[in-house]
């Protein structure tokens, strides 16, 4: 299980120090929504500068655009952009198309995605499908009821082996339940970027997931 660190509603100056302090404990960095609208292919390429070594995804949600979006993307330095799941098929084809010819990745945020779009995506391969509850729910409702939809949604992908990432107000309290489902991507953001101590809590969670993937393993 890799831990994408979702970088969010701050400054560039704080995207970076926060990052650089939790680098050793994450594997891939979220360049996230906010960030893309308020700075641009900037804030993509500042990371890449910073951050070279580092798996980065833009989380630009396109919906539309996408052959422009998604070069512009991986043209800035990212390794893997973001389409939602509710576009056109048109949309996502291209995107998927897109990140071939650049050699780089697609995740498909699966936020308000339709049952039906739902069974015509489960068709592409080579893709990241992320299972996400929205800012909004999470600040509209309680935050731990939030994370708990989580393993719920996930019954939607029972018997499909597809790359699935998690998203949406991830902490401590809340990966017992979600470890168990075998997520190959945990985004987590505030509980590491508004935390008191961002690395310690960064630490704490990689070593919480060491030590439960180290379980599994000597159990099975």
């Amino acid at each position: 299980m890799k831990i994408q660190l979702a970088l969010d509603r701050m400054t560039m100056e704080e995207a970076i120090q926060i990052t650089g302090q939790v680098q050793p404990f994450v594997d891939w960095i979220e360049v996230g929504t906010s960030l893309i609208k308020e700075f641009g292919m900037d804030s993509v390429r500042a990371l890449r500068s910073r951050f070279p070594d580092k798996c980065l995804v833009a989380d630009v949600k396109t919906f539309d655009n996408a052959a422009y979006e998604f070069d512009m993307c991986f043209s800035a330095g990212a390794d893997v952009a973001t389409v939602m799941g509710a576009a056109p098929l048109v949309t996502i084809e291209t995107c998927i198309e897109v990140a071939a010819k650049h050699g780089k990745q697609v995740m498909i945020d699966l936020l308000h995605t339709p049952e039906a779009q739902l069974q015509a995506l489960a068709t592409y391969e080579e893709v990241v499908f992320c299972v996400h509850v929205s800012k909004d729910e999470q600040e509209k409702r309680d935050r731990q009821q939030s994370a708990d939809q989580l393993p719920h949604m996930l019954k939607r992908f029972d018997g499909r082996k597809k790359k699935l990432a998690l998203a949406g107000g991830i902490n401590l309290d809340s990966l017992p339940s979600l470890i168990r489902a075998r997520p190959d991507i945990l985004i987590i953001g505030t509980a590491i970027t508004r935390a008191t101590d961002p690395a310690d809590a960064a630490r704490t969670i990689q070593e919480f997931l060491n030590s439960s993937q180290k379980g599994e393993n000597s159990h099975a």
